[in-house]
């Protein structure tokens, strides 16, 4: 009968939107790591600008001044490097895991400055230079080869 030609009319497939991967994994650990040195990187800038306040008669006479305030851009500039750094890890952006790279290897090179130039004992020097290293030596070979990091950071 006609009762069989009644669903002539379907409507058309529509494709499931696939979205990528949540954050997840070994990536939590990389965003733990971001949102601990953005931290530390607030306290610094902080405990900087509470410095150049309270001793500004004497910082801005002396070349030391000069060096304090340059710190104090270093450390501006990591902390906005960072939350640029967080913010395209929590969008999935693309851009993330070479950015990140670049992250770490800031991170190294700023730990190597700390040991060259600044006048601390080559002990606290080691030890500040640590934790970028260790980063670093886990963290890229980590976003070069995983296929989940692959999977995740797919957004423009």
């Amino acid at each position: 009968m006609a009762v069989c030609g009644l669903n002539t009319h379907r409507a058309p497939a529509v494709a499931p939107v696939v979205s990528p991967p949540r954050i997840g994994g070994w990536l939590w650990v990389a965003m733990s790591y971001l949102i601990v040195v953005l931290i530390s990187a607030s306290l610094i800038i902080v405990i900087f600008l509470l410095a150049l306040m309270n001793h500004w008669g004497v910082l801005s006479q002396t070349l030391f001044g000069a060096q304090w305030a340059a710190s104090l851009l270093t450390a501006a500039i990591m902390w906005g490097f960072t939350f640029w750094t967080l913010r395209l890890m929590l969008k999935r952006s693309r851009r993330f895991p070479k950015v990140f790279i670049l992250w770490l290897l800031a991170g190294i090179v700023l730990a190597l400055k700390a040991f060259a130039f600044s006048p601390i004992t080559d002990e606290l020097a080691l030890h500040q230079l640590y934790w970028p290293l260790l980063a670093a030596a886990l963290g890229v070979p980590y976003i070069k080869r995983s296929l989940r990091v692959k999977r995740t950071f797919t957004q423009a």
